[in-house]
């Protein structure tokens, strides 16, 4: 069954060994992300399900990772000491696969110990004080919004005929290109898609947020549309609150965490 659903960013600077001192400035995103690690400990779950921009992407296929063992590997941004490992979950990977087939959802199972990025991020927080829960991470594709809406859809439908208390994270930043120092340089949609993204969650409008101007999405140089667009097929039919717990920008970068309440 589903007993949680959150966003998350998922900026390196978030792990001590990384950010140093520049994590003080993103602290409201940091103590963010420690209310909602809170939360998700009192929603006892027995698997965290992350969705993720960066996990194996497959331009016509959602991917999904069954190893049986995970690990976070920070090397990549200068990190060869922070460890962090995790269970995987094979039998439902196969579960959802399986459905996929029937339902004719392109699904592309991998097997990779190494967690990417989007998906340990979040987890080095959210998980703190769940050492027995296991993580299934999922990747969107470059497939249509409706496939992505239906793939949450059947998702849900998995999750909720499992035994498991099943919580799920949408990994992702918002716009790339908020200032002239952003990593994207600056987009002038960048700020409009940040406010546009917080009103569609804050007033539950999924049809809003599915039908947002594809132009402006792709000007804003965003990475997390897609991974929150499977969660919304997920929460379909789910009468839930969302609260915004948090919202930067410091690095030209948007960063949102919000918990939907259900």
């Amino acid at each position: 069954m589903l007993v949680f659903a959150a966003i998350t960013p998922h900026p390196p600077l978030l792990i001590p060994d990384i950010g140093k001192e520049e994590i003080n400035k993103i602290n409201k995103t940091k103590e963010a992300l420690e209310q909602l690690e809170q939360d998700l400990y009192l929603s006892k779950p027995d698997l965290v399900v992350v969705i993720s921009p960066h996990c194996s992407l497959f331009a016509d296929a959602f991917c999904i990772n069954a190893n049986n063992k995970l690990i976070c590997d920070f090397s990549q941004f200068g990190d060869l000491k922070t460890k962090k490992e995790w269970l995987g979950e094979p039998t439902l990977a196969a579960t959802i696969s399986h459905k996929s087939y029937e339902a004719k959802i392109p699904v592309q199972l991998i097997s990779d110990e190494k967690l990417d990025h989007g998906s340990t991020i979040p987890l080095f927080y959210l998980s703190a004080h769940l050492p027995n829960c296991k993580v299934l991470s999922i990747g969107y594709c470059s497939l249509d919004n409706k496939m992505h809406l239906e793939f949450g859809t059947l998702l849900k439908e998995v999750f909720m005929a499992s035994d498991k208390r099943i919580a799920v994270i949408a990994s992702g930043d918002l716009s790339h290109g908020l200032t002239t120092n952003s990593p994207a340089g600056y987009r002038k949609s960048g700020e409009m898609f940040d406010n546009k993204v917080i009103e569609y969650m804050e007033n539950h409008n999924t049809v809003g947020y599915n039908q947002m101007d594809k132009l402006m999405v792709e000007d804003a140089a965003e990475c997390g549309y897609r991974s929150f667009l499977i969660l919304l097929g997920i929460l379909q039919g789910v009468n839930y609150t969302f609260k915004n717990y948090s919202y930067e920008g410091p690095f030209g970068v948007g960063y949102l965490v919000g918990n939907f309440v259900f």
